[in-house]
């Protein structure tokens, strides 16, 4: 029988199916053939049966070497499913006994196993080489294969050590599969595992069910959420987060407003991870918050939806975890909630590491910058980041295809950019080109005498935004090339060559704005943001009266966003009010009894129906961070060291303290002001807060001058509101 008609039979014997997808059935007869096979496919394209079925055809026992012990038991306990045998399938970890070992080594050497999944940590042990030499080998698998390269998103270093391992152990045809890698990451592992010459089966990167979306991070990014699921009733989803103490949050939120929610991570212990993902596999939840140990190769066809709480540290991990929704090639909807301010977080995560590594850091940083904040299709950049060209120019299933903006031209500034890498000899990166364009004279360029250059200062009348979008969308048209080995470094290609000879239309569309979150923002324009402006104008005057009668600075009683707040949410009672951004319990018990009182009536009168979903509940004592900074204030300790030892920005730690004394909670900081700042200092800025409509920081700069520094006046408003409004 031929290795075609073997194919077909056994597939449908083991596996029920009648069909092969995509080129399967070819990646197969190669590796028949005992061919090196490397294969790129994206998740949900059926990579596992590449190497599931030859193992029950050929001879011997294939050995797949997979990075995961979730995985592995998963894929067990399929293989066995599929088999009446038992020991079919087994897998060498370190969640073994040694009883379980001499299991699995026994069925192994009676033939009956012909798939053994190994841990790269378990095959580099000494007395499982020595096992594996004994035994016939049919094939090697090397699954997640990016796993090798340090250009991949999850670089393992014992990932290094497979090739010189499979050569003591005996040489057998290889085939290294994986769902995302970019030609430089394909070329890494190909050459690591020693197979330059093997026979490449590359898929499609393009999921045409999937809709890519990337939404603003706002302080409402929880409630955002928890609307958006709430929309999608009964459906399967996956909530990714950077941070374990993140997941437990998110997880304990969805839980207080009746959302079904477990979270995963790498923290808990093994038998509660495995009942959550259990419990999601089996549908008895609807949603799993997780970091990204969760889902490698967990098979759930029908993910609905995968919301990004923060922004991966790479293109290569958001594929891969946005792959999982939507694999039975039905709906699948990919939510990303970006801030820049989480990039600037991740890169402060890498110092310490090696130069090298955190160069390569930065570059993927970058390059998932540029697809958050570029509106071209999320398809084409995607997929151009893969290798693969999308000619169409708009997708009809992403948020930049749908709500296209308006293109603008840009011939000019493209010739710009290309004779301005040219001249700097292609030796610099994207922010290095643009300092020189828009004649920004920083050391660099003042090191390499790069401001005496015609090019310095060409388009200083352009906006550095625009620029950076200029960039990215000549790098996908293929005008200029991001020479990634040489961290980033911009080339000029034939085709950018040719239009600086002959240039042509270049229409491109400007980025979109993430810069300004409501986390920056003051709100403007008041009424506009709230739901109901007639109750927000209500609780102005409210707010009027009361702080009159307390003598106090309106904004001390409540800020305008808790009061916009007020008049979209309409809390009736205290319990619901501190639940209001900028309330808490402390200020809510102080003033307000009488704004739900007011509310109460209003909603009575008005017949006005509450919005349910948009009163979300919140964990008490959710933030450990805010408790624990009272205590460290309370023991006087200077908030510089504070911030040190929570890995904070000072402006950050601010931001914290500013939100404690918002809320209500009465702090002193006078320890840390008397050392930094003289009385005189303190008693001006604190004044001109007695006296001030408003509590804003730029009007306070402009109006006290520049004797007084950003920090200082934060700190004495700090000091202003704990003591006069709390």
């Amino acid at each position: 029988m031929t290795n075609k008609k073997r194919l077909t039979s056994e597939l449908k014997k083991y596996f029920g199916f009648d069909t092969f997808k995509g080129n399967q059935e070819a990646i197969m007869e190669n590796l028949l053939d005992e061919n090196d096979t490397f294969v790129l496919m994206p998740t949900g394209g059926g990579k596992s049966l590449c190497y599931q079925l030859p193992s029950l055809i050929m001879e011997g026992t294939a050995i797949v070497i997979s990075p995961l012990i979730a995985l592995m038991k998963n894929q067990v306990d399929a293989m066995r499913n599929y088999s009446e045998q038992e020991g079919i399938a087994h897998f060498l970890n370190s969640s073994l006994n040694r009883q379980a070992i001499d299991q699995v080594k026994a069925d192994v050497v009676s033939g009956r196993t012909k798939l053994l999944y190994v841990a790269p940590e378990s095959l580099t042990k000494e007395e499982n080489i020595e096992f594996l030499k004994g035994i016939h080998i049919s094939f090697y698998a090397v699954d997640e294969a990016h796993c090798i390269s340090e250009w991949g998103h999850d670089f393992r270093p014992e990932y290094r050590k497979i090739r010189p391992i499979i050569n003591e152990i005996g040489k057998r045809p290889v085939i290294a599969l994986t769902a995302t890698a970019t030609p430089k990451v394909q070329h890494d592992i190909q050459k690591n595992l020693g197979m330059t010459d093997a026979k490449v089966f590359k898929s499609s990167f393009n999921r045409p069910n999937l809709y890519y979306e990337v939404r603003p991070k706002t302080k409402d990014v929880d409630k955002d959420i928890i609307k958006f699921i709430k929309s999608q009733e009964g459906k399967s989803g996956i909530i990714y987060c950077l941070s374990r103490k993140k997941v437990e949050e998110l997880a304990a939120t969805l839980q207080v407003n009746n959302i079904k929610a477990l979270p995963y991570h790498a923290g808990m212990d093994s038998p509660t991870r495995t009942a959550n993902q259990d419990a999601f596999l089996l549908e008895k939840v609807d949603v799993i918050v997780a970091t990204i140990a969760f889902g490698m190769g967990i098979d759930k066809p029908d993910v609905r939806f995968v919301i990004h709480y923060d922004i991966p540290k790479s293109l290569e991990g958001y594929y891969q975890e946005t792959g999982r929704a939507g694999r039975d090639g039905r709906e699948g909807q990919c939510i990303t909630f970006y801030t820049n301010k989480d990039l600037q977080k991740l890169e402060k995560f890498m110092q310490g590491k090696p130069i090298a590594e955190q160069e390569i850091g930065k570059q993927l940083l970058l390059e998932t910058a540029s697809y958050a904040e570029s509106s071209v299709c999320r398809r084409k950049t995607l997929l151009h980041y893969f290798g693969e060209e999308y000619t169409p120019d708009n997708c009809g299933n992403c948020d930049n295809c749908l709500n296209p903006k308006k293109q603008v031209e840009a011939k000019d500034e493209l010739c710009a950019i290309i004779e301005t890498v040219i001249a700097l000899k292609e030796k610099f990166k994207a922010d290095h080109v643009i300092n020189v364009l828009v004649g920004k004279a920083t050391n660099e360029v003042k090191l390499y005498k790069q401001d005496e250059l015609e090019v310095f200062g060409c388009k200083d009348d352009v906006d550095e935004k625009i620029l950076n979008a200029v960039i990215r969308q000549a790098i996908i048209g293929g005008y200029l090339d991001r020479d990634i080995e040489n961290y980033g470094l911009l080339k000029v290609t034939k085709k950018g060559h040719d239009f600086l000879k002959n240039p042509s239309s270049f229409k491109i569309v400007e980025d979109n704005d993430f810069s300004e979150t409501d986390d920056d923002v003051e709100v403007k324009g008041g009424a506009a943001c709230a739901v109901d402006p007639e109750l927000y104008a209500m609780l102005r005057d409210l707010r009027k009266k009361i702080a009159k009668k307390h003598e106090l600075p309106p904004y001390v009683i409540f800020q305008d966003p808790s009061l916009e707040a007020m008049a979209t949410t309409y809390p009736i009672n205290l319990d619901e009010l501190q639940n209001i951004p900028g309330v808490g319990a402390g200020k809510a018990k102080r003033y307000g009894a009488e704004f739900v009182q007011l509310i109460k009536k209003h909603v009575e009168e008005n017949e006005i129906e509450r919005p349910e979903d948009m009163r979300i509940r919140s964990v008490a004592n959710k933030s450990t961070m805010k408790i624990s900074i009272i205590q460290a204030i309370d023991r006087k300790i200077a908030l510089d060291e504070l911030a040190d030892s929570k890995c904070l920005e000072f402006s950050e730690m601010l931001d914290e303290v500013e939100a404690i004394v918002y809320s209500g909670t009465k702090i002193n900081i006078d320890y840390f002001l008397n050392e930094v700042m003289d009385e005189d200092h303190q008693a001006d800025i604190f004044e001109y807060f007695k006296e001030s409509e408003s509590d804003d920081l730029e009007a306070a700069i402009k109006e006290l001058g520049s004797d007084y520094t950003e920090e200082e006046i934060r700190l004495v408003r700090i000091k202003f509101l704990s003591e006069m409004g709390n």
